[in-house]
């Protein structure tokens, strides 16, 4: 029987990132497989990459959370309320990571998460994060324990770890970095899908490396599947050839390439349909084009080079590799 083949995408582009937030547009894919990825993604996105939070705290005179302190304008309850929203950044790659951080300050002040002093290591995203308010020749003394985790660990499970230690309050932590995650499958030339993720994290890391982390951990999970047996029954998954992904770019009509409306014009006018048509033309060619401008011009260079693609010797280079891939099967 005939292995069946899956292409595998060749194209990830990120569209736009700042600290907080990125998106990415991941291409060519199967039929269907944009829904597939897409949700595997999110759900791994929001729930299982690690982190760091705070998860115990103990403040000087202050036995239980139920209470309030001479001289602090908020109350204990919401004081905690105030801790669970820092953000920390932890470089210690090790799972028993914990670290305690004391607070120590005398009125009148404004305490943030700035207010805390850091051992080497830990960074808070969100310094300018507001604690509570201290009134005059009031002393105050917090220590609370930050660790990394996986997801939401309520104040329950993590009050087993501090059992007879008096004083000492737990509280719910919130490690998951990734705050939110969208993603959009539109179909394409060729039948096949394209997926765009939009992911939002707390700052902690960069929304690219949350998506290599999500991956990451699915292959990982796969794989474990992938080794119970030595021969996938008659299917192949492989990345696409050069001819292949050269095919997919040469297929493309302009329209797809999201050009700026003076340059689609010019080129439409000029009866270029598809980049197969357009890579056709030598740059002099190109330049010759009615109503295409120097600034239109650079935006076509910067597109090809976008796609890997060069002007007339690109389609040389795409039959050149056509051809030697049928040598190699013959």
């Amino acid at each position: 029987m005939k292995n069946l083949k899956f292409i595998k995408p060749f194209f990830v582009e990120e569209i736009d990132e700042n600290p907080i937030s990125g998106k990415f547009t991941i291409k060519p894919l199967e039929r269907g497989y944009g829904i597939t990825v897409g949700n595997a993604l999110r759900r791994v996105l929001l729930s299982s990459l690690p982190g760091a939070a705070i998860v115990n705290v103990k403040i000087q005179g202050v036995e239980q959370e139920f209470t309030t302190i001479p001289g602090v304008y908020e109350d204990v309850m919401t004081i905690i309320l105030n801790l669970k929203k820092i953000v920390f950044a932890v470089d210690d790659e090790s799972d028993d990571f914990e670290e305690k951080l004391e607070l120590i300050a005398k009125g009148p002040q404004r305490l943030t998460a700035a207010s805390f002093e850091l051992p080497a290591g830990v960074k808070i995203i969100n310094p300018d994060h507001y604690i509570t308010t201290l009134s005059d020749d009031v002393c105050f003394h917090m220590t609370v324990t930050i660790k990394k985790g996986i997801g939401y660990v309520g104040a329950k499970e993590n009050k087993v770890h501090i059992e007879n230690q008096v004083g000492v309050i737990a509280i719910d932590s919130l490690f998951t970095p990734v705050v939110n995650v969208s993603y959009q499958v539109e179909k394409k030339l060729g039948n096949k899908d394209e997926l765009t993720i939009e992911i939002t994290t707390n700052g902690a890391l960069l929304a690219k490396e949350a998506l290599a982390t999500a991956a990451s951990i699915l292959v990982d999970h796969f794989n474990v599947l992938v080794e119970l047996s030595q021969k996938p029954a008659h299917v192949e998954f492989v990345s696409e050839s050069k001819k292949e992904a050269h095919n997919y770019v040469l297929d493309l009509e302009i329209e797809q390439l999201d050009l700026s409306v003076r340059l689609f014009n010019s080129l439409k006018r000029a009866g270029i349909d598809t980049v197969a048509s357009l890579v056709k033309l030598s740059e002099k060619e190109v330049v010759k084009l009615k109503s295409l401008g120097r600034k239109s011009f650079q935006e076509l260079k910067d597109k090809f080079l976008e796609y890997g693609l060069e002007f007339n010797d690109y389609l040389k280079e795409a039959l050149h590799h056509s051809v030697e891939e049928d040598k190699d099967k013959h």
